[in-house]
């Protein structure tokens, strides 16, 4: 029987990189659909259709994330892994201090990236207690990190992923002793489309960076009682 998985913001970026390379790789994946109208992950099907399964998600609706774990339940009945990757930005957040600050956007971003992957591990726990793998993966960001911090604004993404960082630091005192493995990981500046464009001046296109993430995710580390945000060429970030 293949491993599970569940990638949440599977359509595009760094999700649909990551359903890729899992599929390739042999994985049942199950990829969270928040575009239904996005072609890109429609098309990945149609090249795995035994593999891939399109479950609608979004990770700001409690209800949405119960309608799919009951999806999953019903057609796997467990899940190994879980890659809580779904996040958004905005241009707004980019506003220093001194300019007027959009905090309907700030609570928008805090809802998605950090509530976001609360929800999910709260509706998706019975399913993970049923896996194998028993993984919990974390897609945050450099910007989450408060000892590293040089930026002057962005406030509602910064804090969005330094609040997402403490609610993994408390999932993990909570689960690891129960035999959960967590990966808190930042994957680097993406060709991603979370300011609603695709961002050409980033480094890496998503493949690039899912090939660079997913031997982080799924493998081995020698200290697994011990949780740290690293990145995509190794590297440990301060908190």
């Amino acid at each position: 029987m293949k491993a599970t998985v569940l990638v949440t913001g599977g359509d595009r970026g760094l999700g649909l990189g990551l359903c890729a390379a899992l599929l390739e790789a042999g994985w049942q994946v199950f990829a969270g659909q928040y575009l239904a109208d996005w072609p890109e992950l429609p098309a990945l099907q149609q090249r795995f259709p035994a593999a891939l399964n399109l479950v609608p998600l979004d990770v700001s609706r409690m209800d949405s994330i119960r309608a799919a774990a009951e999806v999953i339940r019903q057609q796997a009945g467990a899940l190994d892994v879980l890659i809580n990757n779904a996040g958004v930005q905005s241009e707004t957040s980019g506003a220093g201090i001194r300019l007027p600050q959009n905090y309907d956007e700030m609570h928008r971003l805090y809802d998605v990236n950090a509530l976001g992957a609360l929800r999910v591990v709260e509706a998706f726990l019975p399913l993970m207690d049923a896996g194998q793998g028993k993984r919990l993966c974390f897609i945050s960001s450099e910007a989450g990190s408060i000892g590293a911090a040089q930026r002057t604004s962005w406030f509602g993404y910064c804090m969005s992923k330094a609040a997402l960082n403490m609610a993994v630091k408390l999932l993990f005192n909570d689960l690891r002793p129960q035999g959960y493995t967590f990966r808190l990981y930042h994957p680097g500046w993406i060709r991603s489309y979370m300011h609603g464009k695709k961002a050409l001046e980033a480094h890496l296109e998503p493949e690039e960076a899912a090939a660079l993430a997913l031997p982080h995710l799924l493998g081995a580390r020698p200290d697994e009682d011990r949780l740290a945000l690293i990145d995509y060429e190794g590297r440990e970030w301060p908190w």
